[in-house]
């Protein structure tokens, strides 16, 4: 349920455990997962599908203006960093605002412009309040970004005790941080080749945010924080990472769907290289479904620089069996599909 109390100024506590709460540009959560939704995914054996099965991902192609500018300019391709160091500032803005305040200022605004009869910058003023509308609705009210239960479904299960864990593009870092809650001991190692992402997203995170997990000493729930957890961050291409086989848990989230057929063989063995025998690699992609296109229509401005897919979840398994893994777990949540694989 919800709380009725706002907790802004302290805390949360193990009381708390149990309850929710709308903050301005967020939504904290420490509402316990009701139901395993990847026990109850549909049985896939990805050994017998094939392409033909499952079909191809959808590809998403709406170019943010940004992006075509910038390749009116220079006359050539945007490169991939440059465009993950566009996408990392856009995408930010999102999560820095607060979307109720957003709406209404642009609401204002429309209304300023109508009033003048300066009609194209009604128009795009009105198109901002819908998108902040969406906003708030997806990330703040739905939490579908984050999404901690269903996450927590997820991650689940897992055989690893105070375990090392390696984020693959980790951006603000969250999900190592619900993994550092829910296998408390270890440490997590951030990567990212934007060195913005270092203080412009995971910095950037709250640090009032909780994290529900579990206390080692008691097994016991208890509710943890960003800064009582083990984190380093290294800004560095994954090509570069001089790692060995030192994690038991490589995660990514969002990342293999950036990357056309011919690419992807060296992202899943990226998740594979830097695992020690017998240790876990999980892997969300964005679900295609009528919504998540429409997200990322609305979106594209603030979204799309590089190349993007939406996968099912037969299309994301059957990705990891034919790159040399075994999927143990798989599923959906709110947006994104998610799977949990060993090497085979």
């Amino acid at each position: 349920m919800s709380t009725t109390e706002p907790l802004t100024g302290r805390r949360w506590t193990e009381a708390d455990i149990g309850r929710t709460e709308l903050r301005a540009t967020y939504r904290a959560d420490l509402r316990r997962t009701s139901r395993d939704v990847f026990a109850d995914a549909p049985a896939i054996d990805f050994s017998r599908l094939s392409w033909k099965d499952v079909g191809r991902p959808y590809r998403v192609e709406n170019w943010s203006r940004e992006r075509l500018a910038w390749e009116a300019e220079h006359g050539e391709q945007l490169p991939v960093p440059k465009a993950w160091e566009m996408f990392n500032r856009s995408f930010q803005t999102l999560f820095d605002e607060d979307p109720v305040a957003a709406r209404v200022a642009a609401l204002r605004r429309a209304g300023g412009k109508l009033s003048t009869l300066d009609i194209r910058a009604a128009y795009a003023a009105v198109a901002e309040v819908v998108r902040w509308s969406v906003w708030n609705q997806a990330h703040r009210v739905g939490d579908t970004v984050w999404d901690p239960r269903a996450k927590r479904s997820l991650f689940s299960g897992l055989d690893v005790v105070r375990p090392r864990i390696l984020f693959l593009g980790a951006a603000d870092g969250y999900e190592a941080m619900l993994l550092s809650a829910m296998y408390p001991g270890g440490e997590a190692v951030l990567v990212d080749y934007d060195e913005y992402c270092v203080e412009g997203r995971f910095g950037a995170f709250p640090v009032e945010y909780p994290f529900l997990g579990v206390d080692p000493a008691t097994g016991h729930e208890k509710v943890w924080y960003r800064d009582q957890m083990t984190i380093s961050y290294v800004v560095s291409d994954i090509r570069d990472l001089d790692f060995g086989r030192e994690f038991d848990v490589v995660v990514s989230i969002g990342l293999v769907e950036h990357f056309p057929d011919e690419y992807k063989p060296l992202a899943f063995d990226w998740h594979r290289r830097f695992l020690k025998p017998g240790g876990y690699a999980i892997l969300t992609t964005p679900r295609v479904a009528a919504r998540t296109k429409a997200f990322y229509l609305l979106f594209g401005d603030l979204m799309n620089f590089s190349y993007r897919e939406l996968q099912n979840v037969a299309q994301l398994g059957l990705y990891a069996y034919e790159n040399g893994f075994e999927v143990l777990r798989h599923g959906v949540i709110k947006s994104h599909n998610g799977i949990v694989c060993r090497s085979r």
